[in-house]
């Protein structure tokens, strides 16, 4: 499980430091250009979900074909196939909703010329969503093969063409004129092509993944499997959509207080999602593993694979959460210019906050990968919408505007909202991971085309 999540984690964690570059250098221009990138940003990630949801699902498809064995060179290349059609759709409505962000944005209430920032970075980020999902199914493909090295180093080497991109058309390097938010987004866009294109042709010259010729008959179309690509990736996406969009819709209460609690809240914010790359990794280790075992009818190897899993996720989190309960002034003020000393306290006061719910954030993680390897994926959807909008939201606001606590207590309600889905994806997990009990139509084959 290690040596499949190490690489699979650092390539999500080099993928988080893509923002994390944009977020130091617009740090330091000021609080608008910062908060526009945060609003623009989760309203990206936000139209991510659906596109992320449909690779999880097809790397659990594959995964499953893989451990079946017979003929899976075949089956993997029309999943992948099928798959990586859905982007046509999917990137003509998602790109629309991107473009129109800055009218989003103030049906939203925020403020005008926050919105209109906010727009002009994610018209330059959109162009590389397309991109990012085709990355995402290549790494699906490679973790099912169980070799996630070529997605790593494409990954790292992607963060440091954005950093030299950000330095150029955010930070004026060699006396260029700083392009603000939107030279942030496109130095990501450029990021994400590369990155895809740099794996596609690292999987056409490795002679033994070149072998399942994945570009090959592109044109054919398999309408039964790509339906089971969309059944199963659609409660992925939501899932992914509740968690997403609930600190999305954070972001926009924080726009509702004042910028300079957009620009904490975006600090922080990326402080907790660096941390969750590594679990979020470890699940998608698990949705492999897991998946394996289930194609080849292996009750106890899925029950071994998705307990060991849930238990690195633990140990590590509790590791993040130390560091960020002891060390969280020192972290912001990494992000934040000198004189922005009272971004800085807010700031550093929501990383404590994160910290506590470090723990539940990991395990909820990787409990969802796992029951991803076993395609089950409808009631973990139930469990996001209780949990993150039946009781973080509702909390948060109580504490947040009535109670009087502000960006702290809206802080709050997430750590209740996720500690309640941790505890229930694990139970869901303890459930069908009985040893032996896993029912047959959950190892059952899927149909043949």
């Amino acid at each position: 499980m290690l040596a499949l999540a190490w690489p699979l984690a650092l390539t999500n964690l080099s993928q988080i430091a893509l923002v994390l570059t944009d977020t130091f250098f617009l740090g330091q221009l000021g609080e608008l250009p910062l908060a526009a990138a945060t609003l623009g940003g989760n309203l990206y990630f936000i139209a991510l979900a659906l596109p992320m949801g449909l690779a999880f699902s097809a790397a659990a498809m594959l995964a499953q074909e893989r451990g079946r064995v017979r003929h899976h060179m075949r089956e993997m290349r029309r999943t992948f196939r099928q798959a990586a059609w859905l982007i046509v759709p999917l990137f003509a409505v998602l790109g629309t909703l991107l473009w129109n962000t800055g009218t989003l944005l103030r049906l939203a209430g925020q403020d005008p010329a926050l919105a209109e920032a906010a727009q002009h970075y994610n018209r330059a980020l959109l162009w590389g969503l397309p991109f990012v999902y085709g990355f995402l199914l290549l790494r699906g493909f490679l973790a099912a093969l169980q070799r996630p090295g070529p997605a790593l180093c494409v990954a790292l080497a992607a963060v440091l063409l954005n950093a030299l991109l950000v330095w150029l058309l955010v930070g004026g390097g060699f006396g260029l004129p700083s392009l603000g938010a939107f030279g942030a987004g496109l130095s990501s866009a450029i990021a994400n092509l590369a990155m895809f294109l740099s794996l596609a042709l690292w999987i056409r010259l490795d002679r033994r993944l070149s072998r399942f010729k994945l570009a090959g008959r592109f044109w054919r179309t398999d309408w039964r499997r790509m339906q089971e690509i969309v059944l199963i990736g659609l409660p992925i996406a939501g899932s992914m959509l509740m968690e997403i969009g609930i600190f999305s819709a954070t972001a926009l209460v924080m726009g509702w207080i004042s910028p300079r609690a957009v620009a904490a809240h975006a600090v922080a914010l990326q402080i907790a999602s660096a941390c969750f790359m590594i679990p979020m990794g470890i699940g998608q280790a698990a949705t492999a593993r897991v998946g394996l075992a289930a194609g080849a009818s292996d009750a106890r190897g899925a029950w071994r694979a998705g307990w060991t899993a849930i238990g690195m996720a633990a140990g590590f989190m509790a590791v993040t959460a130390l560091l960020l309960l002891t060390l969280s002034e020192q972290i912001a003020a990494l992000f934040l210019a000198p004189e922005l000393a009272e971004t800085r306290q807010l700031a550093a006061s929501l990383l404590v906050i994160a910290g506590i719910f470090q723990l539940a954030d990991g395990v909820q993680a990787v409990a969802a990968g796992a029951l991803r390897g076993l395609k089950d994926t409808r009631l973990p959807l139930l469990f996001a919408a209780l949990g993150y909008w039946g009781l973080a939201l509702p909390v948060g606001l109580g504490l947040g505007f009535p109670a009087g606590f502000g960006p702290q207590g809206v802080w709050v309600g997430l750590a209740c909202g996720l500690a309640i889905v941790a505890v229930m994806m694990t139970l869901r997990w303890q459930n069908l991971a009985q040893r032996g009990g896993f029912r047959a139509r959950r190892l059952a084959p899927l149909p043949r085309a």
